[in-house]
Protein backbone atom coordinates (compact mmCIF):
# COMPACT_ATOMS: atom_id res chain seq x y z
CA UNK A 1 0.00 0.00 0.00
CA UNK A 2 1.61 3.08 -1.22
CA UNK A 3 1.07 6.42 1.47
CA UNK A 4 2.83 9.36 2.30
CA UNK A 5 5.59 7.59 4.20
CA UNK A 6 5.22 4.31 2.40
CA UNK A 7 8.76 2.79 2.06
CA UNK A 8 9.79 0.48 -1.16
CA UNK A 9 12.21 -2.67 -0.97
CA UNK A 10 14.52 -0.35 -2.63
CA UNK A 11 14.75 2.39 -0.61
CA UNK A 12 15.02 0.09 2.55
CA UNK A 13 18.14 -1.80 1.36
CA UNK A 14 19.27 2.30 0.91
CA UNK A 15 17.91 2.90 4.50
CA UNK A 16 19.26 -0.30 5.91
CA UNK A 17 22.84 -0.03 4.35
CA UNK A 18 23.54 2.64 6.76
CA UNK A 19 21.30 1.63 9.88
CA UNK A 20 24.69 0.78 11.95
CA UNK A 21 25.25 4.84 11.95
CA UNK A 22 25.77 6.24 15.46
CA UNK A 23 23.80 9.26 17.25
CA UNK A 24 24.81 12.46 15.45
CA UNK A 25 23.54 15.94 14.70
CA UNK A 26 23.43 17.19 11.45
CA UNK A 27 22.47 20.91 10.34
CA UNK A 28 21.31 21.76 6.77
CA UNK A 29 22.41 24.92 5.48
CA UNK A 30 19.63 26.32 3.23
CA UNK A 31 17.55 29.34 1.02
CA UNK A 32 14.05 27.95 1.29
CA UNK A 33 12.93 29.68 4.56
CA UNK A 34 9.41 29.22 3.44
CA UNK A 35 10.13 25.71 3.63
CA UNK A 36 11.13 25.72 7.87
CA UNK A 37 7.17 24.16 8.92
CA UNK A 38 7.28 21.33 6.53
CA UNK A 39 10.92 19.78 7.49
CA UNK A 40 10.52 20.73 10.66
CA UNK A 41 6.63 18.69 10.77
CA UNK A 42 7.33 16.03 7.83
CA UNK A 43 10.43 15.55 5.87
CA UNK A 44 12.53 15.29 9.08
CA UNK A 45 10.43 13.23 10.82
CA UNK A 46 10.01 10.80 7.96
CA UNK A 47 13.77 10.33 8.14
CA UNK A 48 14.00 10.03 12.04
CA UNK A 49 11.17 7.55 11.75
CA UNK A 50 14.76 5.09 10.12
CA UNK A 51 17.25 7.04 11.67
CA UNK A 52 15.76 8.29 14.88
CA UNK A 53 19.19 9.04 16.62
CA UNK A 54 20.51 11.20 14.24
CA UNK A 55 19.24 14.58 15.20
CA UNK A 56 18.52 17.13 11.93
CA UNK A 57 17.94 21.01 12.30
CA UNK A 58 16.84 22.84 9.19
CA UNK A 59 18.63 26.42 9.66
CA UNK A 60 17.28 28.15 6.08
CA UNK A 61 18.78 31.91 5.16
CA UNK A 62 16.79 34.48 3.81
CA UNK A 63 17.45 33.91 -0.29
CA UNK A 64 18.95 37.26 -0.78
CA UNK A 65 21.30 36.42 2.16
CA UNK A 66 21.99 32.69 1.50
CA UNK A 67 25.39 33.06 -0.78
CA UNK A 68 27.41 35.60 1.15
CA UNK A 69 25.91 34.40 4.63
CA UNK A 70 27.01 30.30 3.70
CA UNK A 71 30.20 31.97 2.41
CA UNK A 72 31.11 33.38 5.80
CA UNK A 73 30.30 30.67 7.63
CA UNK A 74 32.45 28.31 5.63
CA UNK A 75 35.15 30.82 5.63
CA UNK A 76 34.69 30.89 9.60
CA UNK A 77 34.60 27.08 9.50
CA UNK A 78 30.75 27.22 11.22
CA UNK A 79 29.05 26.28 8.53
CA UNK A 80 26.31 23.37 8.53
CA UNK A 81 26.82 19.35 7.69
CA UNK A 82 24.88 19.86 4.74
CA UNK A 83 24.50 22.75 2.05
CA UNK A 84 21.66 23.48 -0.02
CA UNK A 85 22.85 23.19 -3.80
CA UNK A 86 21.96 26.08 -6.24
CA UNK A 87 22.49 24.44 -10.06
CA UNK A 88 25.22 24.54 -12.03
CA UNK A 89 27.83 27.48 -11.70
CA UNK A 90 26.97 28.56 -8.02
CA UNK A 91 27.43 24.85 -6.48
CA UNK A 92 30.71 24.23 -8.85
CA UNK A 93 32.47 26.91 -7.61
CA UNK A 94 31.72 25.52 -4.15
CA UNK A 95 33.32 22.11 -5.03
CA UNK A 96 36.36 23.76 -6.87
CA UNK A 97 36.90 25.15 -3.36
CA UNK A 98 36.95 22.54 -1.43
CA UNK A 99 33.33 23.62 0.25
CA UNK A 100 31.37 20.36 -1.41
CA UNK A 101 32.11 16.69 -1.16
CA UNK A 102 32.20 14.81 -4.19
CA UNK A 103 29.95 12.41 -3.65
CA UNK A 104 30.34 10.21 -6.68
CA UNK A 105 29.95 7.16 -5.24
CA UNK A 106 26.64 7.34 -3.15
CA UNK A 107 24.21 4.46 -4.51
CA UNK A 108 21.19 6.44 -4.84
CA UNK A 109 22.37 8.71 -7.92
CA UNK A 110 21.54 5.88 -10.27
CA UNK A 111 17.89 6.62 -9.87
CA UNK A 112 18.46 10.37 -11.96
CA UNK A 113 18.53 11.04 -15.14
CA UNK A 114 21.84 12.09 -17.09
CA UNK A 115 20.38 15.93 -17.40
CA UNK A 116 19.44 16.27 -13.51
CA UNK A 117 22.96 15.01 -12.58
CA UNK A 118 25.05 17.30 -14.84
CA UNK A 119 23.66 20.55 -13.12
CA UNK A 120 25.87 19.34 -10.19
CA UNK A 121 28.79 17.84 -11.42
CA UNK A 122 31.85 18.48 -13.08
CA UNK A 123 32.19 19.80 -17.13
CA UNK A 124 33.78 16.16 -17.55
CA UNK A 125 31.27 14.73 -15.63
CA UNK A 126 33.85 12.63 -13.49
CA UNK A 127 32.59 14.59 -9.47
CA UNK A 128 29.30 14.62 -8.23
CA UNK A 129 29.16 17.23 -5.49
CA UNK A 130 24.83 17.40 -4.33
CA UNK A 131 21.91 14.93 -4.87
CA UNK A 132 19.63 16.72 -7.03
CA UNK A 133 16.31 17.23 -5.16
CA UNK A 134 13.66 19.22 -7.09
CA UNK A 135 13.14 20.92 -10.52
CA UNK A 136 10.36 23.33 -11.63
CA UNK A 137 8.37 22.93 -14.86
CA UNK A 138 7.53 25.77 -17.45
CA UNK A 139 3.95 26.57 -18.90
CA UNK A 140 1.37 28.56 -18.33
CA UNK A 141 -1.45 28.51 -15.94
CA UNK A 142 -4.80 29.88 -16.73
CA UNK A 143 -8.62 30.44 -14.55
CA UNK A 144 -10.57 27.17 -15.49
CA UNK A 145 -13.48 29.58 -14.65
CA UNK A 146 -12.82 32.28 -17.23
CA UNK A 147 -12.16 29.43 -19.90
CA UNK A 148 -15.48 28.13 -19.25
CA UNK A 149 -17.30 31.56 -18.93
CA UNK A 150 -15.98 32.38 -22.51
CA UNK A 151 -16.03 28.58 -23.85
CA UNK A 152 -12.10 28.40 -24.50
CA UNK A 153 -10.40 25.60 -25.00
CA UNK A 154 -6.55 24.55 -23.89
CA UNK A 155 -4.60 25.37 -27.02
CA UNK A 156 -1.65 22.43 -28.80
CA UNK A 157 -0.35 24.67 -31.47
CA UNK A 158 0.92 28.31 -31.71
CA UNK A 159 -1.56 29.05 -33.90
CA UNK A 160 -4.52 27.93 -31.25
CA UNK A 161 -2.76 29.88 -28.83
CA UNK A 162 -2.81 33.45 -30.68
CA UNK A 163 -6.36 32.71 -31.86
CA UNK A 164 -7.17 31.97 -28.03
CA UNK A 165 -5.54 35.18 -27.23
CA UNK A 166 -7.24 37.34 -29.45
CA UNK A 167 -10.99 35.52 -28.30
CA UNK A 168 -9.91 36.70 -24.71
CA UNK A 169 -9.06 40.26 -25.82
CA UNK A 170 -12.36 40.82 -28.08
CA UNK A 171 -14.35 40.06 -25.25
CA UNK A 172 -12.90 42.26 -23.13
CA UNK A 173 -13.74 40.75 -19.59
CA UNK A 174 -9.91 39.90 -18.64
CA UNK A 175 -6.58 40.39 -19.44
CA UNK A 176 -5.45 37.87 -21.96
CA UNK A 177 -1.83 37.54 -20.28
CA UNK A 178 -0.80 38.52 -16.97
CA UNK A 179 2.83 39.40 -17.57
CA UNK A 180 4.86 42.65 -17.50
CA UNK A 181 8.24 43.73 -18.22
CA UNK A 182 9.83 45.72 -15.49
CA UNK A 183 11.36 43.72 -13.69
CA UNK A 184 13.11 41.72 -16.78
CA UNK A 185 13.41 38.38 -15.68
CA UNK A 186 10.20 36.92 -16.31
CA UNK A 187 10.86 38.18 -20.09
CA UNK A 188 13.84 35.23 -20.02
CA UNK A 189 12.30 32.76 -17.61
CA UNK A 190 8.54 32.74 -18.29
CA UNK A 191 9.17 34.06 -22.13
CA UNK A 192 11.75 32.97 -24.19
CA UNK A 193 13.04 29.88 -22.17
CA UNK A 194 8.85 28.88 -21.48
CA UNK A 195 9.22 28.53 -25.42
CA UNK A 196 12.03 27.68 -26.69
CA UNK A 197 12.84 24.15 -26.25
CA UNK A 198 9.94 23.83 -28.71
CA UNK A 199 12.18 25.62 -31.16
CA UNK A 200 15.88 24.21 -30.59
CA UNK A 201 14.64 20.92 -30.01
CA UNK A 202 15.50 21.21 -26.17
CA UNK A 203 18.59 19.29 -25.45
CA UNK A 204 19.60 19.27 -28.72
CA UNK A 205 20.12 22.67 -29.32
CA UNK A 206 21.41 23.02 -25.91
CA UNK A 207 24.03 21.08 -26.45
CA UNK A 208 24.62 22.62 -29.62
CA UNK A 209 25.29 26.04 -28.26
CA UNK A 210 27.49 24.46 -25.85
CA UNK A 211 29.65 22.96 -28.78
CA UNK A 212 29.83 25.52 -30.86
CA UNK A 213 27.47 24.07 -33.58
CA UNK A 214 24.52 26.29 -32.94
CA UNK A 215 24.87 30.42 -32.91
CA UNK A 216 22.08 32.54 -30.73
CA UNK A 217 21.67 34.02 -34.00
CA UNK A 218 20.47 30.81 -35.69
CA UNK A 219 16.72 30.65 -37.28
CA UNK A 220 15.72 28.55 -34.07
CA UNK A 221 16.81 30.84 -31.48
CA UNK A 222 15.36 33.91 -33.16
CA UNK A 223 11.79 32.37 -33.59
CA UNK A 224 10.80 32.04 -30.23
CA UNK A 225 11.86 35.86 -29.67
CA UNK A 226 9.61 36.43 -32.73
CA UNK A 227 6.45 34.78 -30.70
CA UNK A 228 7.06 36.79 -27.20
CA UNK A 229 7.30 39.51 -29.24
CA UNK A 230 3.54 39.20 -30.69
CA UNK A 231 2.60 38.53 -27.03
CA UNK A 232 2.77 42.53 -26.30
CA UNK A 233 -0.63 43.17 -27.97
CA UNK A 234 -1.97 40.61 -25.65
CA UNK A 235 -0.35 42.13 -22.10
CA UNK A 236 -1.80 44.64 -19.92
CA UNK A 237 -2.17 48.51 -20.58
CA UNK A 238 0.83 49.64 -19.05
CA UNK A 239 3.20 46.01 -19.11
CA UNK A 240 6.46 47.68 -19.50
CA UNK A 241 5.76 49.37 -15.62
CA UNK A 242 4.31 45.97 -14.02
CA UNK A 243 6.29 44.16 -12.06
CA UNK A 244 6.56 40.13 -11.20
CA UNK A 245 3.85 40.86 -8.05
CA UNK A 246 1.64 43.08 -9.60
CA UNK A 247 1.20 40.47 -12.50
CA UNK A 248 0.96 37.64 -9.80
CA UNK A 249 -1.73 39.84 -8.14
CA UNK A 250 -3.26 40.71 -11.57
CA UNK A 251 -4.23 36.78 -11.71
CA UNK A 252 -4.99 35.35 -8.68
CA UNK A 253 -7.65 38.51 -8.24
CA UNK A 254 -9.12 36.90 -11.46
CA UNK A 255 -8.50 39.87 -13.91
CA UNK A 256 -6.64 37.78 -16.15
CA UNK A 257 -7.19 34.65 -18.09
CA UNK A 258 -3.39 33.20 -18.43
CA UNK A 259 -0.38 33.42 -16.76
CA UNK A 260 3.19 32.38 -18.76
CA UNK A 261 5.17 30.98 -15.28
CA UNK A 262 6.19 27.72 -14.06
CA UNK A 263 5.18 24.89 -11.28
CA UNK A 264 6.83 27.06 -8.75
CA UNK A 265 3.84 29.12 -8.51
CA UNK A 266 1.10 26.35 -7.31
CA UNK A 267 1.14 26.55 -3.66
CA UNK A 268 0.77 30.08 -3.90
CA UNK A 269 -2.09 30.84 -6.57
CA UNK A 270 -3.98 27.82 -5.25
CA UNK A 271 -4.10 30.07 -1.75
CA UNK A 272 -4.66 33.43 -3.07
CA UNK A 273 -7.07 32.76 -5.46
CA UNK A 274 -10.83 31.55 -5.35
CA UNK A 275 -11.06 30.25 -8.97
CA UNK A 276 -10.29 26.81 -10.25
CA UNK A 277 -6.92 26.37 -11.73
CA UNK A 278 -5.16 24.60 -15.06
CA UNK A 279 -2.47 24.37 -16.55
CA UNK A 280 -1.13 23.97 -20.10
CA UNK A 281 2.01 23.48 -21.39
CA UNK A 282 3.68 25.33 -24.32
CA UNK A 283 2.40 25.07 -27.81
CA UNK A 284 3.76 24.07 -30.55
CA UNK A 285 4.83 25.06 -33.72
CA UNK A 286 2.31 23.30 -35.61
CA UNK A 287 0.13 19.92 -35.16
CA UNK A 288 2.24 17.16 -34.91
CA UNK A 289 5.51 18.58 -33.92
CA UNK A 290 7.78 16.81 -31.11
CA UNK A 291 6.78 18.50 -27.94
CA UNK A 292 9.71 19.87 -25.53
CA UNK A 293 9.42 21.14 -22.09
CA UNK A 294 11.53 23.13 -19.75
CA UNK A 295 11.84 21.04 -16.83
CA UNK A 296 14.61 22.87 -15.13
CA UNK A 297 16.99 22.15 -12.39
CA UNK A 298 16.48 24.13 -9.54
CA UNK A 299 17.71 22.44 -5.65
CA UNK A 300 20.21 20.07 -4.56
CA UNK A 301 21.51 18.80 -1.47
CA UNK A 302 25.63 18.27 -0.99
CA UNK A 303 28.21 17.13 1.92
CA UNK A 304 30.60 19.72 3.56
CA UNK A 305 33.72 18.34 3.21
CA UNK A 306 34.15 19.57 6.99
CA UNK A 307 31.36 17.65 8.93
CA UNK A 308 32.29 16.10 11.68
CA UNK A 309 29.70 13.93 10.79
CA UNK A 310 30.34 12.84 7.79
CA UNK A 311 28.99 9.33 8.34
CA UNK A 312 25.42 10.53 9.46
CA UNK A 313 25.31 13.12 6.78
CA UNK A 314 25.89 10.67 4.25
CA UNK A 315 23.00 8.38 5.20
CA UNK A 316 20.76 11.52 5.06
CA UNK A 317 21.66 12.24 1.03
CA UNK A 318 20.88 8.32 0.59
CA UNK A 319 17.82 9.13 2.16
CA UNK A 320 17.60 11.67 -0.46
CA UNK A 321 17.56 9.65 -3.36
CA UNK A 322 14.87 7.35 -2.27
CA UNK A 323 11.46 7.23 -3.63
CA UNK A 324 10.15 7.97 -0.05
CA UNK A 325 11.73 11.26 -0.51
CA UNK A 326 10.60 11.70 -3.72
CA UNK A 327 6.84 11.63 -3.11
CA UNK A 328 6.65 13.57 0.27
CA UNK A 329 8.89 16.45 -1.07
CA UNK A 330 6.78 16.45 -3.99
CA UNK A 331 3.60 16.62 -2.73
CA UNK A 332 4.69 19.05 0.33
CA UNK A 333 5.85 21.45 -1.81
CA UNK A 334 3.49 21.49 -4.75
CA UNK A 335 5.35 22.75 -8.03
CA UNK A 336 8.97 21.27 -7.00
CA UNK A 337 9.21 17.57 -8.31
CA UNK A 338 11.13 15.16 -7.90
CA UNK A 339 14.16 14.63 -10.17
CA UNK A 340 14.41 11.26 -9.91
CA UNK A 341 13.51 8.02 -11.78
CA UNK A 342 11.49 6.58 -9.16
CA UNK A 343 7.55 6.41 -9.36
CA UNK A 344 5.60 8.71 -7.36
CA UNK A 345 1.47 10.25 -6.98
CA UNK A 346 1.14 13.42 -6.61
CA UNK A 347 -1.99 14.46 -4.49
CA UNK A 348 -2.65 18.48 -6.17
CA UNK A 349 -4.11 18.41 -9.76
CA UNK A 350 -1.98 21.25 -11.07
CA UNK A 351 0.89 19.70 -9.82
CA UNK A 352 -0.22 16.32 -11.45
CA UNK A 353 -0.61 18.25 -14.78
CA UNK A 354 2.49 19.93 -15.13
CA UNK A 355 4.21 16.72 -13.84
CA UNK A 356 2.20 14.51 -16.57
CA UNK A 357 4.67 16.43 -19.33
CA UNK A 358 7.41 14.61 -18.61
CA UNK A 359 5.28 11.35 -20.20
CA UNK A 360 4.23 13.54 -23.41
CA UNK A 361 7.35 15.94 -23.63
CA UNK A 362 11.10 15.78 -24.03
CA UNK A 363 12.84 17.42 -21.33
CA UNK A 364 15.43 20.35 -21.10
CA UNK A 365 16.55 22.97 -18.85
CA UNK A 366 17.18 27.11 -19.64
CA UNK A 367 19.53 27.29 -22.38
CA UNK A 368 21.99 29.20 -21.20
CA UNK A 369 22.31 28.13 -17.43
CA UNK A 370 25.24 25.43 -18.04
CA UNK A 371 28.82 27.31 -19.38
CA UNK A 372 27.27 29.75 -21.59
CA UNK A 373 26.92 32.77 -18.42
CA UNK A 374 30.60 31.87 -16.66
CA UNK A 375 31.91 35.15 -18.51
CA UNK A 376 31.33 38.70 -19.22
CA UNK A 377 28.91 39.77 -20.36
CA UNK A 378 26.60 36.97 -18.83
CA UNK A 379 24.35 35.53 -20.98
CA UNK A 380 21.58 34.74 -18.73
CA UNK A 381 21.69 38.64 -17.31
CA UNK A 382 21.78 39.56 -21.48
CA UNK A 383 18.96 37.41 -22.42
CA UNK A 384 16.44 38.81 -19.67
CA UNK A 385 17.37 42.63 -20.57
CA UNK A 386 16.69 41.60 -24.81
CA UNK A 387 13.99 39.25 -24.02
CA UNK A 388 12.24 42.76 -22.32
CA UNK A 389 13.21 44.51 -25.30
CA UNK A 390 11.96 42.18 -27.48
CA UNK A 391 8.72 42.78 -26.03
CA UNK A 392 8.64 46.17 -25.29
CA UNK A 393 9.69 46.31 -28.98
CA UNK A 394 12.27 48.36 -28.71
CA UNK A 395 14.78 45.95 -29.94
CA UNK A 396 13.73 43.46 -32.88
CA UNK A 397 14.48 39.66 -32.72
CA UNK A 398 16.84 39.71 -34.22
CA UNK A 399 18.84 42.32 -33.02
CA UNK A 400 18.27 40.36 -29.66
CA UNK A 401 20.02 37.17 -31.11
CA UNK A 402 22.79 39.11 -32.42
CA UNK A 403 23.37 40.83 -28.50
CA UNK A 404 23.33 37.58 -27.10
CA UNK A 405 25.87 35.74 -29.72
CA UNK A 406 27.99 39.11 -29.55
CA UNK A 407 28.35 38.84 -25.91
CA UNK A 408 29.03 35.43 -25.56
CA UNK A 409 31.43 35.10 -28.57
CA UNK A 410 32.99 37.97 -26.36
CA UNK A 411 34.51 35.37 -23.76
CA UNK A 412 33.75 32.29 -24.78
CA UNK A 413 35.59 29.67 -27.00
CA UNK A 414 33.94 26.19 -27.41
CA UNK A 415 35.51 23.49 -26.00
CA UNK A 416 38.84 25.37 -24.50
Amino acid sequence: MRGMYAVTAASLAVLGAAADVQAAELLIESWRNDDLQIWQDRIIPAFNAHHPDIEVTFAPTAPREYNAALNAKLEGGTAGDLITCRPFDAALQLFQQGNLADISDLDGLSSFPDFALAAWQTDDRASTFCVPMASVIHGFMYNKDAFAELGLEVPATEEAFFTLLETIRDDGTYVPLAMGTADQWESATMGYTNIGPNYWKGEKGRAALIAGEAKFTDEDYVAPFRTIARWADFMPMGYEAQSYPDSQNMFTLGRAAIYPTGSWEIAGFSRDSDFELGAFRPPVAKEGDECFISDHVDIALGMNPASKNAEAARTFLEWVTSQEFAELYSNEIPGFFSLSNHEISLDDPVARTFMSWRGECSQSIRVAHQILSRGTPNTWNEMWVVSANVINGTQTPEEAAEQLQKGLDAWYRPGE
